[in-house]
């Protein structure tokens, strides 16, 4: 019998698409995992004064550093780490199958249309698989995300995700567990399609400018131009999707919005909040958060992927194959 995780490090077989198998989507699935989990969880406690910025702006109002040290004042410093075994263990499971969804879709669609036509439409096949990924992932987010923002916003709630958990399941059953599931994929589904295309499309650009293809490159190269995209993207998937964000960390807080319908409850958050407090309360932090924790990830999931001995799937141009027109 082979050794626990012996398959997973046995190489990818080579050429074409049959490198794709489903050890390579297993691969993927679990390097997202990793990377999700890692990074979310390492960033706990700025996701702690971001939450309480926006479930209570007029007490945490010294920003980011500013709440850092409020809330250590106040609670001491164990209540930035609120939440983090909820944090990991809902972001490894997100990341599986987010990271390893998009790598299903995108390459199945490449295999369908054809290198060249999915060159030419690539953005749409990026959007399309992280919003299908996206979805998947959410419905096994969201329970783990509803006891995350439950225990940030309210310490006394639970010790831990099993005691939280339990709580939640008998006070409010499952629909406790899936009252944010609107909000949660109104901020993920455009959060996951903004950040993959733009780091697909910062990563073509960063290449292109370079003259390389990832194949030309080293190890070390590709991983700086995941950072570098990451980046950019994460700031730009962070603005995008900011007001759902906010809504869910309000939706999760007890008797917000009144005891209406989900729809009825975060119409009446919107208009107590405001639009543009909706857009704009905690997003300095969360870009912050966001931007670093996407280079972060996509870093990761490399690194990962490569100790696995997968190559990654890059769209490749066929006009540079054919040495262009």
């Amino acid at each position: 019998m082979s050794p626990p995780g012996s398959v997973l490090l046995a190489p990818s077989p080579s050429g074409d698409f049959a490198q794709y198998d489903t050890m390579y989507y297993l691969k993927g699935a679990a390097a997202g995992g990793i990377c999700c989990s890692i990074t979310h969880g390492a960033l706990t406690p700025v996701d702690v004064v971001k939450t309480r910025v926006q479930l209570d702006p007029v007490k945490y109002n010294r920003g980011l550093i500013g709440g850092f040290s409020q809330i250590a004042s106040e609670e001491g410093a164990m209540a930035l780490l609120t939440g983090f075994g909820a944090t990991a263990a809902g972001y490894f499971v997100q990341g599986w199958f987010k990271f390893g969804g998009v790598e299903f879709f995108k390459i199945n669609a490449v295999e369908y249309m054809g290198e060249e036509k999915a060159w030419d439409n690539k953005t749409g096949i990026y959007l399309a698989s992280a919003a299908a990924a996206e979805c998947i992932a959410d419905v096994f987010l969201c329970p783990l995300e509803a006891v995350r923002i439950r225990s940030v916003s309210d310490p006394e709630f639970c010790t831990g995700l099993a005691d939280g958990f339990v709580k939640m399941a008998k006070t409010e059953g499952l629909k406790g567990f899936y009252a944010g599931l609107l909000p949660i994929l109104g901020k993920q589904v455009p959060y996951t399609m903004a950040k993959f295309a733009v780091q697909g499309s910062a990563a073509d650009s960063i290449y292109l400018s370079m003259g390389k293809t990832p194949d030309e490159l080293s190890a070390t190269a590709n991983l700086g131009v995941s950072l570098g995209s990451g980046v950019i993207a994460g700031v730009a998937a962070a603005i995008i999707s900011h007001p759902a964000d906010t809504l869910l960390s309000k939706v999760n807080k007890a008797g917000a919005g009144g005891s209406g319908s989900m729809m009825s409850r975060l119409v009446n958050i919107a208009g107590e909040i405001g639009f543009w407090n909706l857009c704009t309360v905690g997003l300095i932090p969360r870009c912050v958060m966001i931007g670093t924790l996407t280079a972060g990830q996509f870093g990761i999931f490399d690194t990962v992927m490569n100790a696995l001995g997968a190559s990654k799937f890059h769209f490749t141009n066929p006009d540079a194959i054919d040495g262009g027109h």
